[in-house]
């Protein structure tokens, strides 16, 4: 059974997924800090790099987004593969975001536009029809007969986008300056625009939909992606043009599976708000809706903050009495698998096995849990027999093709390790959650009070020889003068007859263990 748990307050919104019981995602969106995924904007071209293959679009934040000639569309033939004959400085393009902002990194943009709905993803001046791996058999043929004949059908290809700012291509002799136009090959006229075409990938939720609802989504979002484009002419760069769905809706439109059964929201007013959004574009769901009214928070019903506090811990702990440790740094994501307790019933080989079996689903439920992405590297322990290392790297595929993120995996080295991908496309729930520690900054670690101490006496020997003064008056930590009073009060009387000097301190109860100012008195 799986169920889904809004919780919602004025500032910020809480999706849960949980099946059996467990938590197995979290989804959180901040008022003040939406994600920007699948955004749209006209956005002008701040700065190109060649040397790089790409550019820096300014769409309207703090930071340029980031933009790669590999995610430019161009029409076949077209491309060059030089950045500079696509884009020049100053030009307006229309943008999607593909992956917030993370970290010190900006937004990264394509420009091959895509708008989902529940049952599809349409794409503008892309002649295609995809579908699904999921859908399989006759219905793969039925849903792809009845897209590719609303397509045939629908007069939707007779808009001449000469403004349209959506596929830019080379400078060429006629073109005016600072125009972009679209089209689908070169044309022998500069000054002729070729048509556009439209494309649709049908998604998994579409299976076993009729025609007519087919049509009628299909339908939808031609008309909204008309109105899009209308105003994308007229806007001055940079500016939002689409903006994507606020999560209490986009749970609607693309969790939701065949196996939810039910759907509860803890807000009156949000309730009101999915049920009629679902009555509008996804009456079918709108059964699963209810608003919950029990006493207890609702997320206390399957201790959802009690997982929560364990998926930002770095150790988890395992039945057996293994653990995984889980490192989140900058470059990348470190899982390493120990036995710990786990000391096994046979033999060394078997109990390593026993473990690492039982490592890999804790692995891929806290990847998706705590939304681990970039680059991953699994350091099981290592095994000897050539079939066990099989039979891991097997049962870790299986685990992760119930993920929603796309991951690739390497074999497993002579080593243990394991080396993955899993995609990347907003912060992790640590990032979203936590904030780099003041007193360590990020480093996990911080100075003893002995080294401290051992510092503060360098320094004061430092300033000893440079300037004249009366005595000295050190504001430490408590742990710092604790130290000073006690296992190191005869160091410091030592250094005081030393630099022939007094020395006094005082403790500061705000101060951080490392902190601490030398002042000349």
């Amino acid at each position: 059974m799986e169920e889904i748990l809004v919780n919602m307050t004025p500032r910020e919104t809480r999706v849960a997924i949980v099946e059996n019981g467990i938590l197995q995602q979290l989804l959180i969106e901040r008022e003040n800090k939406r994600g920007l995924i699948s955004n749209i904007y006209k956005g002008k071209v701040s700065r190109v790099l060649p040397g790089m293959g790409a550019a820096f679009v300014d769409i309207g934040l703090e930071r340029a987004a980031f933009l790669h000639i590999s995610d430019i569309y161009s029409p076949k033939n077209t491309t060059e593969g030089v950045i500079e004959s696509l884009l020049r400085e100053g030009q307006s393009i229309l943008v999607q975001v593909v992956r917030n902002p993370i970290g010190s990194k900006g937004a990264r943009l394509t420009t091959q536009i895509s708008i989902p709905s529940r049952y599809l993803v349409f794409i503008p001046n892309l002649d295609t029809v995809g579908i699904s791996q999921r859908i399989d058999g006759d219905e793969r043929q039925r849903l792809t007969d009845v897209v590719k004949k609303y397509l045939s059908e629908a007069d939707i290809h007779d808009k001449d986008l000469e403004d349209l700012p959506l596929a830019p291509i080379p400078k060429t002799k006629g073109h005016k300056k600072n125009k972009v136009k679209v089209c689908v090959s070169y044309p022998k006229n500069p000054q002729k625009v070729q048509k556009t075409t439209y494309g649709f990938i049908i998604r998994t939720a579409a299976e076993g939909v009729k025609e007519k609802v087919l049509q009628a989504d299909m339908d939808f979002l031609c008309r909204m992606w008309q109105s899009k484009y209308d105003e994308a002419k007229k806007a001055q760069a940079p500016a939002l043009i689409y903006a994507e769905l606020p999560l209490m809706k986009r749970v609607l439109r693309d969790v939701i599976g065949d196996k939810i059964e039910n759907v509860r929201i803890d807000s009156r007013e949000g309730f009101r708000e999915m049920q009629q959004f679902s009555q509008d574009y996804l009456p079918d769901l709108t059964p699963l809706l209810h608003h919950y009214l029990g006493e207890r928070p609702i997320f206390d019903l399957y201790h959802i903050e009690d997982e929560i506090d364990k998926a930002l811990d770095k150790r988890v702990q395992l039945k057996s009495g293994g653990y995984l440790i889980i490192d989140q740094t900058e470059a990348m994501i470190t899982i390493d698998v120990n036995t710990g307790a786990f000391v096994g019933h046979r033999n060394l080989e078997e109990t390593i096995f026993k473990t690492n079996l039982e490592a890999v689903p804790a692995i891929a439920h806290h990847l998706r849990l705590r939304n681990l992405g970039g680059i991953i590297i699994l350091d099981f322990i290592d095994m000897k027999s050539e079939d066990h290392r099989r039979q891991v790297l097997r049962l870790l595929e299986k685990h992760l093709q119930k993920d929603h993120a796309k991951a690739y995996i390497s074999e497993i080295s002579s080593l243990g390790l394991v080396q993955m991908t899993r995609k990347r496309t907003s912060e992790s729930l640590e990032r979203i959650l936590c904030e780099t520690c003041p007193t360590c900054q990020g480093r996990g670690s911080i100075k003893s009070a002995e080294t401290v101490c051992y510092e503060i006496f360098r320094e004061i020997l430092r300033e000893a020889r440079e300037y004249d003064s009366q005595h000295f008056l050190l504001m430490v930590s408590q742990i710092v003068g604790d130290l000073l009073i006690d296992e190191e009060s005869n160091n410091l009387r030592h250094l005081e007859k030393f630099i022939q000097r007094p020395i006094k301190f005082q403790v500061d109860p705000y101060y951080g263990q490392e902190q601490y100012d030398i002042v000349l008195v």
